[in-house]
């Protein structure tokens, strides 16, 4: 092979690495709103007085929580909360509004009883132990006590740490964490195979397409 063609080759060579090289950054490096050229959302509220923002205390406290690495299982527990290490996709989230300074049960448990008709057909019945850690009576619930904003992904700067999102019988909360799009990771606990984590899932995830998307700012 001449010198000629061999530097030819070379350079093809060296091209390929590069872009594959940058292709692999862009998929694996986390971003930020700053370097889409916008700033995250923060919220007007701090419910518990810690001095920190509700939303940054939602996404801070699902990330606390996943940390304890809960195994996924669906059961019932007496007072509603889980009282061992298993836990469902709905776990996260009033976590996450724990960390706040909100009691997610209680409030889904007053709307009930203040509407009963909307979460529930004539035959079914409400049960406290279960009601607040079930997606479709979330999705009633943040329907009406939360701004409800677009499910399409096309803009990130639609989307906002400590959004919640939900899927066809799975919910998530937003991070501040982005992708290589400018969409932002999700925290979520979805199967028992990968457990909870905050993964760049958002259009990935299990629970397939986005039915509701919302921000919770009472």
């Amino acid at each position: 092979m001449g010198k000629r063609r061999m530097t030819v080759v070379l350079c093809i060579c060296a091209a390929v690495v590069l872009t594959s090289a940058v292709m692999l950054y862009r998929h694996f490096h986390i971003y930020s709103a700053e370097d889409f050229g916008f700033e995250d959302i923060k919220s007007p509220n701090d419910a518990d007085g810690d001095g920190i923002d509700d939303y940054t205390d939602m996404v801070e406290g699902a990330r606390a929580y996943i940390a304890t690495n809960p195994q996924y299982k669906s059961a019932y527990y007496a007072g509603g909360y889980p009282t061992d290490n298993y836990g469902v996709c709905t776990d996260v989230i009033w976590q996450a509004f724990r960390a706040a300074g909100y009691s997610l049960k209680d409030m889904v448990d007053a709307d009930i009883d203040a509407r009963h008709d909307a979460y529930f057909d004539e035959d079914e019945y409400s049960d406290s132990n279960i009601d607040f850690r079930r997606c479709r009576n979330l999705l009633v619930f943040f329907r009406k006590h939360a701004e409800e904003l677009t499910t399409s992904t096309s803009n990130p700067e639609d989307w906002m740490p400590g959004d919640i999102v939900i899927y066809d019988g799975h919910i998530a909360i937003c991070s501040e964490k982005r992708n290589a799009r400018g969409l932002p990771y999700i925290i979520h606990h979805g199967n028992p195979v990968e457990n909870a984590v905050e993964a760049d899932q958002l259009t990935t995830t299990y629970g397939g397409d986005i039915i509701g998307h919302f921000r919770y700012c009472p």
